[in-house]
C-alpha cells in the first residue's frame, strides 16, 4: 500500500467535504482551491465575516454529517466552456479563474452524492466520504489569493487528517508540544530577543542582554572552529553598488527580494548575500595554484525582502545574519572540499544536540547562470562527495541555486520536525562573471571554482531551530545564565557574593538572587527561567563553607564545596553534554 498516497486522498477528501459543509451554511461564501497538504490540508474562502471558534464548531458538526451520510465522490468531465458557464452560473468566480488558465480543453470535476456539491478538482479522491475516519479543524488565517498581496484576501481554513483516531490523536499531541516549544514564547518568557513590529518594522530582531550573550557563545564557538580548520576571517560592507549586483545575476534573479537605494546619483542595493564582497577580495591580488583553497568566512547580516505574511519569529527574518563561507579551490580538490564542509557541519550541529538529518541534493532550475556542462560537472561532484561519505539523499529536482547546485542538510528536532539550515553550493558561474583567476603548474591562468556554504544557514534561525529543540532547557555550555546563587536570609548574602565572584572568576555565567522574597518563589522562578543549576545558601552552607546544588529539573544533590562543583561544572561544559 502507498500510505502517503492513501493519505493524501483522504486529506484532499476531506478538503472537499469542508467547502461542501461552508456552502451549506453559509451559501453565499465563494470557495477558491483546497489542497492536500503536509499533515493535513485546507480550503480558502471568500467570506465577510471572519470565521470563529464557533463557526469552526458548526462546520466540524456539518461535516461529519456529510461524513456520516457515506456520500460517493464521483469524478465527471466538462469541456472548458460548459464549465466555466457552470461555475458563473453559481458566482464562484475564482473557479472561472482558474478554468481559464487551464490549457486542457476538458477540465475534471468531482461531485458529492447526487450532485449536491460540485467542485472544479483533478482529484484523486476516496471513494465515498464515509472513508474519512479521523479529522479535525485547527485554525483560520489569511491567504491572499494565489498568493499575490495585490489580490484579494481570503480566509483558510487549516485542519488534519488521518487514517485513525489515534494517529490523530499522537499528531494533536505533537502539536500542542510544539505549542509549548514556540521560540516566540520562550524567547520572550526567558527574555532572549523580541521583534519590535510596530515601533521598528517587521522582520528585524532585537536582542536582548540574555540573547546577545546566547549569540557570542554561538559566534565565538563557530569563529574558533573555522580558524582551526584553515579558514580566513574576513568582512565586508552591508551595501555595494548596484553594478556589482548585476554581475553577480542577483539583480536580474533576486531583485524583488532586495533593498535598493540612491547615493549621489548611482544606485547601491543592500546586501541580501555575502559573495560578491568575498570574490573582490579574492580578486584583491593573484594567487597560485599553491595557495587553494582559500577559505574566507564572514558573520555577515544580509537584508532580504519578505512578505509580511511569511514572516515568522526568528525563522524568517528581513535582517539576519550568516555564517557565510566562499572556498575557492581548483577542479580537482571540489569533491575533497565538499567532504570537508559535510564533516564541519555534523561537528557543529551535534555540538548542539542535532544528530538526526535529512539531506537533499538540489539540481539545475529553469532559470539559472553558467553552462549546462559545468553544472553537470558541478553535481556529479556533489553527489560523488555524498557517496564517498556514505551519506544517503534525495534528489530534489530543479532547485538549486540560480549559480549552482547545491547540498541542503534539514537537521531533525527533538519531535522530528525537520528545519532547512546548512548548505554547499558549487558555482563554476560567478568565478566567470567576475574574472577570477589563479596561476596553474603551467604558469598559465584558471578559473577557481567557488564552493558558498553556511553551515547554521542564518544565526537566527539556528537560534529558533535551538529553543525549540531544547525547550529553552540549553546544555549548560549554551546557558546564558549558567547558575544562580541564592541566599536564604542577608545574613548569608556575603558568602553568596563571595561563591558568585569565585564562580565567574572561572568562567561560569552566574547570578544571584538575595530578594526579600520566600525561598520557594524564588527557586520556582529560577525553574522558569531554565537555569542549569541553582546554589542555596543558608546557616549550614555558610558554616562548612559549603553550596546546596539544585540541577535542573528537579535534582537535589546535596551540599559540596565550592572547588568540587566547579570540577563537575568544568567536564559538564568541556564536554558539551
Amino acid at each position: 500500500m502507498d500510505y502517503s498516497r492513501d493519505i493524501d486522498k483522504l486529506r484532499h477528501s476531506c478538503a472537499h467535504v469542508l467547502a461542501q459543509a461552508v456552502k451549506k451554511l453559509w451559501p453565499e461564501v465563494k470557495v477558491a482551491m483546497g489542497p492536500a497538504i503536509e499533515n493535513g490540508f485546507y480550503y480558502d474562502f471568500d467570506k465577510k465575516e471572519p470565521f470563529t471558534d464557533q463557526d469552526l464548531d458548526q462546520i466540524t458538526k456539518a461535516m461529519q454529517k456529510i461524513i456520516n451520510r457515506n456520500l460517493p465522490l464521483k469524478q465527471s468531465f466538462m469541456d472548458k466552456k460548459t464549465a466555466a458557464d457552470f461555475f458563473k452560473g453559481q458566482g464562484e468566480s475564482y473557479k472561472v479563474e482558474i478554468i481559464d488558465g487551464i490549457p486542457d480543453d476538458q477540465v475534471s470535476l468531482f461531485s458529492t452524492g447526487d450532485g449536491e456539491f460540485v467542485d472544479l478538482c483533478k482529484g484523486p479522491h476516496t471513494a465515498s466520504t464515509g472513508e474519512i475516519k479521523a479529522f479535525k479543524l485547527l485554525s483560520v488565517a489569511g491567504a491572499y489569493w494565489r498568493g499575490d498581496h495585490k489580490n484579494a484576501m481570503l480566509q483558510r481554513v487549516y485542519g488534519t487528517c488521518f487514517s485513525s483516531k489515534e494517529d490523530m490523536e499522537r499528531y494533536l499531541k505533537c502539536l500542542e508540544e510544539a505549542d509549548k516549544r514556540d521560540h516566540r514564547k520562550i524567547g520572550a518568557e526567558l527574555g532572549l530577543f523580541h521583534i519590535y513590529h510596530e515601533e521598528a518594522g517587521a522582520g528585524l530582531v532585537f536582542y536582548h542582554p540574555k540573547g546577545a550573550l546566547m549569540r557570542k557563545i554561538l559566534e565565538d564557538f563557530t569563529k574558533d572552529l573555522h580558524l582551526k580548520r584553515g579558514y580566513d576571517l574576513v568582512q565586508t560592507p552591508n551595501f555595494l553598488r548596484g553594478k556589482l549586483w548585476e554581475i553577480s545575476g542577483h539583480a536580474e534573479h533576486y531583485r524583488d527580494n532586495m533593498y535598493y537605494f540612491q547615493i549621489d546619483g548611482e544606485e547601491y542595493a543592500v546586501k541580501p548575500m555575502n559573495c560578491p564582497g568575498h570574490m573582490l577580495i579574492y580578486k584583491h591580488r593573484l594567487h597560485s595554484y599553491r595557495e587553494l583553497p582559500i577559505k574566507l568566512f564572514e558573520l555577515g547580516t544580509v537584508y532580504r525582502y519578505e512578505k509580511a505574511g511569511v514572516l515568522h519569529g526568528l525563522l524568517r527574518v528581513r535582517g539576519f545574519t550568516q555564517d557565510d563561507a566562499h572556498i575557492f579551490c581548483r577542479r580537482d580538490q571540489v569533491q575533497g572540499e565538499v567532504e570537508k564542509v559535510l564533516d564541519l557541519a555534523f561537528e557543529i550541529l551535534s555540538a548542539f544536540g542535532f544528530k538526526d538529518y535529512a539531506i537533499e541534493l538540489s539540481t539545475r532550475p529553469e532559470k539559472f547562470i553558467g553552462k549546462p556542462e559545468d553544472w553537470d560537472l558541478a553535481t556529479e561532484s556533489l553527489k560523488k562527495a555524498l557517496e564517498n561519505k556514505g551519506i544517503a539523499y534525495q534528489i530534489n529536482e530543479g532547485d538549486g541555486a540560480f549559480y549552482g547546485p547545491k547540498i541542503d542538510l534539514k537537521l531533525k528536532d527533538a519531535l522530528g520536525r525537520q528545519w532547512q539550515c546548512s548548505t554547499v553550493q558549487c558555482d563554476f558561474a560567478l568565478p566567470e562573471r567576475f574574472d577570477l583567476s589563479f596561476m596553474n603548474e603551467q604558469g598559465l591562468s584558471e578559473r577557481p571554482i567557488m564552493l558558498h556554504r553556511a553551515l547554521f544557514g542564518s544565526v537566527e534561525r539556528f537560534f529558533g531551530t535551538l529553543i525549540e529543540h531544547h525547550a529553552g532547557n540549553f546544555p549548560l555550555w549554551l546557558s546564558p545564565v549558567q547558575a544562580m546563587v541564592i541566599s536564604i536570609r542577608p545574613e548569608h548574602d556575603d558568602f553568596s557574593k563571595t561563591v558568585a565572584d569565585e564562580l565567574r572568576a572561572d568562567g561560569i555565567r552566574v547570578a544571584v538572587d538575595a530578594r526579600n522574597e520566600s525561598l520557594g518563589k524564588r527557586v520556582r522562578e529560577a525553574r522558569l527561567q531554565r537555569i542549569p543549576y541553582i546554589l542555596v545558601i543558608g546557616d549550614k552552607e555558610v558554616s562548612a563553607r559549603m553550596i546546596a546544588v539544585r540541577k535542573r529539573p528537579e535534582t537535589d544533590m546535596g551540599s559540596m564545596p565550592v572547588e568540587q562543583f566547579l570540577g563537575m561544572v568544568r567536564k559538564e561544559i568541556v564536554d558539551k553534554v
